[in-house]
C-alpha cells in the first residue's frame, strides 16, 4: 500500500503545481505579485539546481570529493562579478524583443534563419539526455521507495515501472497550460515563474532537511561525525581525490556558460525580467542559494559511504539515508525534494525550447513552403503557433523519455548533465564575439557551431553511446590512430576535458575565419551596431526608402500571428507615442516598417519575422527585389547619425537630458545617469520626468513633498539653480531651456567642490573677523 503511496504523492506534487501557477496567473492579472517580486525572480534562477544538484552532487562527492563545487563556482562567479554583462543581455533581448537563446543569435547576425535554426538544432540536442537525466531521477527515486516499502521493485506493471512517463506527461501538461497562453513569447509567464519558485524552495528545505538530519540524528553533531566517517577508507579516498586545475577550469567554464546560455536559463533570466532592481536582487540571493543547497553535499555522500555502501547508487544516497534510518517523512521529503529539482527543469526547459523550435525551424519553414503560395490574406495563424509550441512540448518529452528508457542506466547523473553542458557550450564564441566583435558575422557564427557540435558529437556524444571498448573508441575512426574520438591526434585527457577543450577550439577557429572570409551585410553591421558597444566607423550612404506596402498590409500580416485585437492596441499605441496618425492605404514608412518587424518578432522571433516581412515585400512591390536592402541602408545611416550624436553627448562633463512635450525622456548622455546614480529602467525613452523625481524622492535625495515644487522649476526656464541629492551628498546646478516643439532640455553640473569651497572660504572669514 505504502508503495502505491508514493505514486500517488509523486501525481499529487504535480497537481498541487497546478494550483499554485493558477494562484500566481490570477494575482498577476489583477495586481502583480508586488514587492516579492524580485525574490520570486530571484528563487527561479534557482531551476539551475536539478535533480543532478539534489542527487548527483551527493553521488560524484561520493568518488571525487569537493569537485563538484566546479558545477557552481561559474554561475556565482557570474552572478557575483557579471551584473554589467547580465543587464547588458537583459536590455537588449527588451528591446530587439527577443524570446530565447536561439533567437538572441539570430538577431545579432543579421536576424538570420541558419544561425537561429542550428543554435535551436544544438539546443535540443543537448537537452534531451539532460531532459531524461530528469526521468531517470525520477524513475529512480520511485523505484527507491517503492523497493523500501514493498519488499521487491516495481513490477513491469506499465503504470508503476514507467510513472517517469506518467509524470512525463502530467509536466507536458503543466507546460501546454501555464507556458502556452500567448502567442507573443515575451508576455510573462507569472504562474510558471511563482509555481518555479516555490519548487525551489521545497528543494531547498528538503536537502537541507536530510543534511541535518545526517549530522545530528545519525552522528549526533559534527564532531562525532567527522570522528566516524576519518576511520572510513572510502571516505578518505574520496577526500584525498586530486581534482586536476585543467578539470576545474573546464567546469568552471562550462557552468559559467551554462547559466547564460541553457535555453530554461535564458528564458527565466532575460525572458522573465521585469527590470534592473529584479536582477539586482538575484545578484546576492541566487549565489546564496547555491551556498545553502550545497551546504550539507558532503556530510550526506560520506554518510552514505558509511552506511549504505553499494547497496544502492551513490546518487541515491539523499534518500537510501532517511529510509534506512527509519525516518519515513524525511525520506517523503527528500523524494519530493528530488522531485521538485527534476520537474521544474523539464517544465521551463520544455517551454523554452518549444517556443525556439516553433519561431526559428517551424514557423520559417512554414512561411516559405505555405504562406509564399497561400490564398487566405486574412487567415488567423496564432493559434497555428500556440499548437506548434504545444505539439512541440509532448514530443520533446515523449523522445527524451525514449532516450532515458534506452540509454545505459550505467552513467552517473553528473556524467549526462556535464555532456549536455559541453553542447550549450558551443554557443559560446558566437555570443561572446557577437558581443565584443562587430566583423562577427552570421557566417562565422553558423559554420562555428556546426563544427563544434561536430567535434563534440565525436568526441563525447560517440563513446557515451557506443561504449569505451568499440573498435571507434579504442583505434579511430576508419583505423586511423590519430582520430581516436577520446585522444585527438594524440592529446590525452580527461574525456570531458579533452572534448571540451576540441570542440570549442574548432568552433572559435571556424567562428573567426568564417567571419573573416567575407564583410558583413548591412543588417548585419545594423546589427552588431546595436549589441556592440558604439565606435566611430566611416558614416554609410543613405539611399531613399520607397515601398508599395500599405499600414493595413502590415496589419493584416501581424494580426494572422498575434490576433487583431492585439496587433490594433500596439500600432494605437505606436501613433501615440510617434505622434503621428497613419492611414491605413498610406504606404508605410522606414519607422513604420521597423516597429512592425519588431512586434511581430514578439510572436514568431526576429528571424521569422524578418522572413514574413520580406515576403510581404515581395509579393506587393514589383521593383522591390532589394526594399529590405534599402531599409537596411536607411537604417545603417541613422544609426550611424544616432551613433556619432551619443559619443559626442557621452563627452561632455555635464550630463544632458531632452524631454519631449509631454515631459518624457527623449535624449540624455551617461553624465548624466551618473550624476544622479540612476538605474538602467530610468535612461529610457518614454520615461517622465515625473517618474524620475519620485525615483529620486523615494530613495532619499530629494523631499517627498518638493516633486511638484522642483518639476516646476525645470519647466520655468528661470535661470540656474542648485539641488542637493541627499543620498550623495552631491549638489548640482541645473539649467533648463525650452524646445521649439514645446519640450525642454537640461543641463546638469556637479559643482559639490565649488560649493564646499565657497562655504571653507566663508567659514575663514568668520573665523577672521572673530
Amino acid at each position: 500500500m505504502q508503495g502505491w503511496f508514493v505514486v500517488i504523492i509523486a501525481i499529487a506534487y504535480v497537481t498541487l503545481l497546478f494550483a499554485i501557477a493558477s494562484v500566481g496567473d490570477r494575482r498577476s492579472v489583477a495586481a502583480g505579485l508586488g514587492r516579492a517580486r524580485p525574490f520570486i525572480y530571484a528563487l527561479s534562477l534557482a531551476i539551475y539546481c536539478t535533480s543532478w544538484t539534489f542527487f548527483g552532487s551527493v553521488g560524484l562527492s561520493s568518488e571525487r570529493g569537493l569537485e563538484f563545487l566546479g558545477i557552481y563556482t561559474g554561475p556565482v562567479l557570474v552572478f557575483v562579478f557579471g551584473f554589467p554583462l547580465l543587464n547588458r543581455m537583459i536590455r537588449l533581448a527588451k528591446s530587439e524583443k527577443i524570446t530565447s537563446i536561439a533567437d538572441f543569435l539570430g538577431a545579432r547576425y543579421g536576424k538570420s534563419f541558419t544561425v537561429a535554426a542550428i543554435a535551436t538544432l544544438i539546443a535540443t540536442i543537448g537537452a534531451v539526455p539532460y531532459i531524461a537525466l530528469q526521468l531517470k531521477a525520477i524513475s529512480g527515486s520511485v523505484s527507491l521507495m517503492v523497493e523500501h516499502y514493498t519488499g521487491s521493485p516495481p513490477s513491469f506493471d506499465p503504470f508503476v515501472s514507467d510513472i517517469s512517463l506518467v509524470v512525463a506527461m502530467l509536466l507536458a501538461l503543466f507546460a501546454v497550460l501555464f507556458g502556452t497562453r500567448h502567442a507573443d513569447a515575451t508576455e510573462h509567464q507569472d504562474g510558471l515563474v511563482l509555481a518555479v519558485a516555490v519548487e525551489t524552495v521545497v528543494k531547498l528545505a528538503a536537502f537541507l532537511a536530510i543534511g541535518l538530519m545526517v549530522t545530528f540524528l545519525i552522528f549526533g553533531g559534527p564532531g562525532d561525525m567527522m570522528t566516524t566517517l576519518s576511520g572510513n577508507g572510502q571516505v578518505r579516498k574520496a577526500m584525498g581525490y586530486n581534482t586536476s586545475l585543467a578539470t576545474w577550469l573546464v567546469l568552471t567554464t562550462l557552468s559559467g556558460f551554462a547559466i547564460l546560455m541553457l535555453p530554461r536559463q535564458f528564458y527565466v533570466t532575460i525572458v522573465e525580467n521585469r527590470g534592473e532592481a529584479e536582477l539586482r536582487t538575484a545578484t546576492w540571493v541566487f549565489p546564496l542559494y547555491l551556498v545553502a543547497i550545497n551546504l550539507f553535499v558532503l556530510p550526506i555522500a560520506f554518510a552514505g559511504l558509511s552506511l549504505v555502501g553499494t547497496k544502492t547508487s551513490s546518487d541515491l544516497y539523499v534518500l537510501s539515508l532517511p529510509l534506512l534510518s527509519g525516518h519515513d517523512l524525511l525520506a517523503m521529503a527528500a523524494f519530493v525534494g528530488g522531485l521538485s529539482a527534476a520537474t521544474a527543469m523539464v517544465i521551463v526547459e520544455s517551454v523554452a525550447l518549444s517556443i525556439m523550435i516553433s519561431n526559428d525551424l517551424v514557423i520559417p519553414l512554414f512561411v516559405r513552403r505555405v504562406l509564399k503560395t497561400s490564398s487566405s490574406e486574412n487567415e488567423d495563424w496564432s493559434t497555428l503557433i500556440l499548437n506548434v509550441r504545444r505539439a512541440s512540448i509532448f514530443i520533446l518529452l515523449f523522445i527524451a523519455f525514449l532516450y532515458y528508457r534506452e540509454s545505459t542506466n550505467s552513467a552517473r547523473l553528473s556524467s549526462i548533465g556535464l555532456m549536455s553542458f559541453a553542447a550549450i557550450a558551443q554557443f559560446a564564441p558566437a555570443l561572446v564575439g557577437g558581443l565584443i566583435w562587430r566583423r562577427a558575422n552570421g557566417r562565422g557564427a553558423a559554420l562555428g557551431m556546426v563544427a563544434g557540435i561536430a567535434v563534440w558529437g565525436y568526441t563525447l556524444l560517440l563513446p557515451s553511446l557506443v561504449g569505451p571498448s568499440t573498435d571507434i573508441v579504442v583505434h579511430g575512426l576508419f583505423g586511423f590512430e590519430a582520430l581516436r574520438p577520446q585522444a585527438l591526434f594524440g592529446t590525452v585527457g580527461e574525456p570531458l576535458n579533452h572534448g571540451v577543450l576540441w570542440s570549442l577550439s574548432v568552433n572559435a577557429l571556424f567562428f573567426v575565419l568564417g567571419s573573416l572570409s567575407r564583410a558583413s551585410v548591412p543588417l548585419e553591421r545594423i546589427q552588431a551596431a546595436i549589441f556592440v558597444p558604439r565606435e566611430a566607423g566611416p558614416m554609410p550612404s543613405l539611399r531613399r526608402f520607397r515601398t508599395a506596402v500599405t499600414v493595413n498590409d502590415l496589419k493584416d500580416t501581424i494580426s494572422r500571428y498575434l490576433g487583431v485585437e492585439r496587433t490594433e492596441r500596439s500600432f494605437q499605441s505606436f501613433e501615440r507615442d510617434a505622434k503621428v496618425s497613419l492611414l491605413g492605404t498610406e504606404q508605410a514608412n522606414m519607422d513604420v516598417i521597423r516597429f512592425s518587424e519588431q512586434l511581430l518578432a514578439s510572436a514568431v522571433g526576429s528571424s521569422s519575422a524578418r522572413l514574413i516581412l520580406s515576403l510581404l515585400f515581395r509579393r506587393n512591390d514589383r521593383d522591390s527585389k532589394d526594399a529590405f536592402k534599402l531599409l537596411d541602408d536607411a537604417t545603417e545611416a541613422l544609426q550611424h547619425n544616432r551613433d556619432l550624436l551619443q559619443i559626442a553627448l557621452d563627452q561632455m562633463e555635464q550630463g544632458i537630458t531632452v524631454f519631449d512635450r509631454d515631459f518624457r525622456l527623449i535624449c540624455w548622455n551617461r553624465q548624466y545617469r551618473l550624476l544622479f546614480d540612476l538605474p538602467d529602467e530610468m535612461g529610457q525613452v518614454g520615461v517622465s520626468l515625473d517618474r524620475i523625481l519620485h525615483h529620486l524622492a523615494e530613495r532619499g535625495d530629494i523631499p517627498a513633498d518638493q516633486r511638484v515644487t522642483m518639476l516646476n522649476r525645470l519647466t520655468s526656464f528661470a535661470g540656474p539653480w542648485q539641488m542637493e541629492l541627499k543620498t550623495s551628498g552631491r549638489i548640482l546646478e541645473l539649467r533648463s531651456n525650452p524646445m521649439p516643439d514645446g519640450g525642454i532640455v537640461a543641463t546638469y553640473a556637479d559643482i559639490s567642490g565649488r560649493v564646499e569651497q565657497d562655504l571653507a572660504l566663508k567659514r575663514a572669514n568668520e573665523s577672521l573677523e572673530q
